[in-house]
C-alpha cells in the first residue's frame, strides 16, 4: 500500500523559515514526479511546487525564489524548504506522488505575528 506522510508544519513568524518532509513508503519514488500542494481555508488546493525524476523543478509563481523543492531517493523523502514566509502561505500542504496519483494527510502551516 502506498502511503505519504507529512511533516514540519506548525507556526511561524512572518520573514521565518519551515522545511516540510513527505515520506513515501510502499514503492519507491525514484522514478516518479513528486509534488508540493497547499489549500487556504476556502480555497481550492493549488500545485505548489514539482520536481521530476531528473531533479528538475518547476514552481508557482507566488512561491518562486522564496521556496525549494528538494529529493532524496534513497530515504523516499521529499522536501519543501520555505523562507521569507508570508501570512498568504497560510495552508495544509500536501505532498502527492504523481505516479499513483496518491495524497498524504496534510501538514498545517499558519504564518501569523
Amino acid at each position: 500500500q502506498v502511503q505519504l506522510v507529512e511533516s514540519g508544519g506548525g507556526l511561524v513568524q512572518p520573514g521565518g523559515s519551515l522545511r516540510l518532509s513527505c515520506a513515501a513508503s510502499g514503492s519507491g519514488i525514484r522514478a516518479t514526479t513528486m509534488g508540493w500542494y497547499r489549500q487556504a481555508p476556502g480555497e481550492q488546493r493549488d500545485l505548489v511546487a514539482f520536481i521530476n525524476p531528473d531533479y528538475t523543478t518547476n514552481y508557482a509563481d507566488s512561491v518562486k525564489g522564496r521556496f525549494t523543492i528538494s529529493r532524496d531517493n534513497a530515504k523516499n523523502t521529499v522536501y519543501l524548504q520555505m523562507n521569507r514566509l508570508e501570512p498568504e502561505d497560510t495552508a495544509v500542504y500536501y505532498c502527492r506522488r504523481f505516479d499513483f496519483n496518491a495524497w498524504g494527510q496534510g501538514t498545517l502551516v499558519t504564518v501569523s505575528s
